[in-house]
């Protein structure tokens, strides 16, 4: 079978052979993050698996980064390569690499240094103290490599190389799921052990692209000499702005779920909403493993001028959301038992809390889809304003406010249906932002 170029014209099968390795990509990562949280949970204990999840939007805060560069330096890349500029586009890729390298161990002595005081923060109690501390600190160990996985995520697309990405990120997976079994089930060496498991795998996936595009290769990209220029980099945190701020609101606003959790619910309603999690990033992968393998495409034929396919491209993906919307909302309310009994077997109370969470929550995968392939386009389109806008929107100011005004109304079915709200309201503003652009990207 023929390599698919970002040069070509894209049939529905076409693009869904091309994006399918980062759907698989995503899912697979979001994966073995659930064998994390079941390990924890059914081999360590309830309360260093609600540590777990209380911590977990620390790491994940610092992780927006290297989306934020991955997104906004594939983007630029994208585009220059598709004005003939192979040059340029190969010292901007080694520039946001480099970069991102520096800010990453920067980041992890910061983590690493602050992770009590944050637990505290974040509302830990004396019994989960130590748990948030421990993993997070282990985490942080492994943050550099963390980032530059996930900036290779989308580069790897760039360079025409989705299965490569696909591949490594399962070797990580599959390392780290081994490890956790033989270091929590057959050793049962605790919490520390999961976070040492993890950052091992995230290695795996950081150290093999790192590699591949140093040494002479096949595809588009490859690391080398380059030059700063400080007009690229403004350029790339500006396209991946809204990545960041996805990111980041999104530890932010699971920071304030867990705190309303704990005031309404205690420690089973912060465990009930980390089952959510690992549940929703399954489903939610195949919204942005999508979103994230037709970037490229659409970079490339805004910077070709190709206007015809663009326009393809932009019609077929809208379908193609709307229909995996509707079998995803459907597939998530009908497992909502089988998935909370993963995680929540052993407790009656917390099943079925978690049952209802989960079918209520599912409701937002009817709209969510569109607002993040919005933001992923507009990335794509090199409009880091109207992208951040939308994440900024849908992911911080329209979460706050319903998850600190729904529950005073429905009380705990307030917090679970406040994603609901918010992905409603951000599509207000996706669909105003596609009608208010299409003639100047003309995309439709």
């Amino acid at each position: 079978m023929n390599r698919i170029q970002l040069s070509d014209h894209f049939t529905y099968g076409r693009l869904i052979r091309f994006t399918l390795p980062s759907i698989l990509m995503m899912i697979f990562t979001s994966i073995y993050g659930v064998v994390d949280g079941f390990f924890v949970s059914n081999f360590v204990g309830s309360t260093p698996f609600a540590a777990l999840n209380l911590i977990m939007p620390f790491i994940m805060l610092f992780s927006a980064i290297g989306f934020m560069f991955g997104a906004g330096g594939s983007a630029l890349t994208a585009l220059t390569l598709g004005t003939g500029k192979q040059k340029k586009a190969n010292e901007i890729f080694s520039l946001v690499l480099y970069t991102l390298i520096l800010l990453a161990s920067l980041c992890a002595v910061v983590g690493f240094v602050s992770a009590p005081k944050v637990a505290q923060l974040l509302g830990a109690t004396r019994e989960m103290l130590p748990y948030c501390v421990i993993y997070a600190r282990v985490s942080m160990l492994g943050l550099p490599a963390f980032m530059l996985q996930n900036c290779f995520q989308t580069f790897l697309i760039t360079a025409e190389r989705p299965r490569m990405g696909l591949l490594v990120t399962v070797l990580a997976g599959v390392t780290n799921m081994i490890l956790d079994a033989l270091f929590m089930g057959v050793f049962r060496w605790g919490i520390a052990s999961a976070a040492a498991a993890t950052i091992i795998g995230q290695y795996i996936g950081a150290v093999i692209p790192l590699v591949y595009f140093l040494m002479p290769n096949r595809s588009r990209l490859r690391l080398g000499g380059t030059h700063f220029d400080g007009k690229a980099l403004i350029k790339v945190v500006t396209n991946g702005s809204s990545e960041f701020l996805s990111n980041v609101s999104m530890s932010v606003v699971n920071m304030l779920y867990n705190w309303q959790l704990m005031r309404i619910a205690g420690e089973n309603g912060v465990s009930a909403y980390g089952i959510i999690m690992y549940t929703n990033f399954i489903f939610v992968g195949v919204f942005f493993g999508y979103s994230m393998g037709m970037s490229p495409i659409a970079g490339y034929d805004l910077g070709a001028q190709n206007t015809s396919e663009l326009q393809n491209v932009f019609k077929r993906s809208i379908q193609m959301i709307a229909i995996s919307s509707v079998v995803m909302t459907i597939a998530a309310v009908s497992a909502a038992g089988p998935l909370a009994s993963i995680f929540a077997g052993k407790s009656p109370e917390l099943f079925t809390m978690t049952t209802t969470a989960i079918r209520l929550y599912s409701l937002s995968f009817l709209i969510m889809g569109f607002n993040i392939f919005g933001s992923a386009f507009f990335t794509a389109m090199n409009n880091g304003a109207i992208s951040a806008l939308i994440s900024f929107l849908r992911t911080l100011l329209f979460q706050v406010a319903s998850v600190l005004l729904l529950p005073l109304l429905l009380g705990i079915n307030g917090i679970w249906l406040s994603i609901v709200t918010a992905e409603c309201m951000a599509f207000a503003v996706t669909l105003f932002c596609f009608i208010r652009y299409k003639n100047i990207y003309h995309y439709a």
